[in-house]
């Protein structure tokens, strides 16, 4: 397990404990109730840690090199059914946008989303998370394919932003996103999107657009990442952390400013110290929110969800 730095004092208490367990196999000497007092102490102390964050230790959270991404997701969700689909039939099939059809129990689902790399080689094969032009139009063509055959979708949004390089803007990474989100508000199937990690600009709003928007407790969504406001403002990354605070990208926050509609809880620590429970929860909240969207007619689905984002934001004419 790797640990952040402001998690250092779980991990010491952690191999206190782990010692004492050591010596307690290892020798006659009873030190059960030593064990017992730094377990009680080590649970009180990740409750003090984690209920109180500030925005820039959940921007760190949602990056853990633990933290479950979108694959982890669907094969826990989908399990065998999930069945990988490929390519945007135009120019190739983009690894860091991944879709298919799978099930949740009873239900077929078209799940999308970014997936990023566990290591040095899977994320140079997932460019990181960040889709090219093909990739959202993938996206497009598997939406539409599910709005043929009534299949509700989910999204999974988790990427730094779209890839930024002078090939993906050659072949319209704009016009691909900013179609995304056109043909999203008027699709005809409910829509879920579920911001699992980071929610990074226009690289999360080309599959962001949704009849309800979820987001995990220690995620973070907004126009631009910490780093980059900082580098824009301040002409350095130093005031990453003050540009967390300033870009309100908290799930609270979302929350509040009525950018997304649910915050789905995790597990004490975040959702790598407990990725059953966590994927459990990310579940009965799919569920629980397509139990209410099914009850809509489709064009009811639809013109809510255009006033949904007409009505977002304080704006004057």
């Amino acid at each position: 397990m790797e640990y952040l730095d402001f998690e250092l004092p779980i991990k010491e208490l952690e191999e206190q404990l782990k010692k004492c367990t050591l010596i307690g196999k290892e020798s006659d000497v009873d030190v059960s109730e030593t064990c017992v007092n730094l377990q009680e102490k080590l649970d009180k102390m990740r409750v003090d840690i984690y209920k109180d964050l500030t925005a820039w230790q959940r921007v760190q959270l949602s990056r853990h090199p633990n933290r479950p991404y979108t694959m982890d997701y669907i094969t826990a969700l989908a399990g065998d059914s999930f069945m990988e689909l490929h390519g945007d039939r135009t120019v190739k099939d983009d690894k860091a946008m991944v879709g298919g059809l799978g099930k949740i129990g009873d239900q077929s689902f078209m799940f999308i989303g970014q997936q990023k790399g566990y290591n040095t080689k899977t994320r140079q094969f997932r460019n990181f998370g960040m889709p090219n032009p093909e990739g959202y139009r993938k996206a497009l063509r598997l939406m539409k394919m599910a709005e043929k055959f009534g299949i509700p979708v989910v999204t999974l949004i988790d990427t730094p932003g779209a890839y930024p390089g002078l090939e993906a803007e050659e072949r319209g990474q704009g016009e691909a996103i900013a179609r995304n989100i056109l043909e999203m508000t008027r699709l005809k199937t409910p829509i879920i999107c579920v911001v699992i990690g980071e929610g990074a600009s226009g690289g999360a709003l080309g599959i962001g657009v949704g009849d309800r928007i979820l987001m995990l407790e220690n995620a973070w969504y907004s126009v631009i990442s910490p780093e980059n406001c900082s580098s824009i403002l301040w002409r350095s990354w130093e005031y990453k952390e003050q540009a967390a605070e300033a870009l309100k990208l908290t799930a609270k926050d979302s929350k509040k400013l009525k950018v997304i509609d649910t915050i789905v809880k995790e597990p004490v620590g975040g959702a790598h110290y407990n990725r059953e429970e966590a994927f459990k929860l990310v579940e009965s909240s799919i569920l629980k929110t397509f139990k209410d969207l099914k009850r809509l007619s489709l064009d009811k689905l639809v013109e809510n969800r255009m006033e949904k984002y007409a009505n977002m934001g304080d704006y004057k004419e």
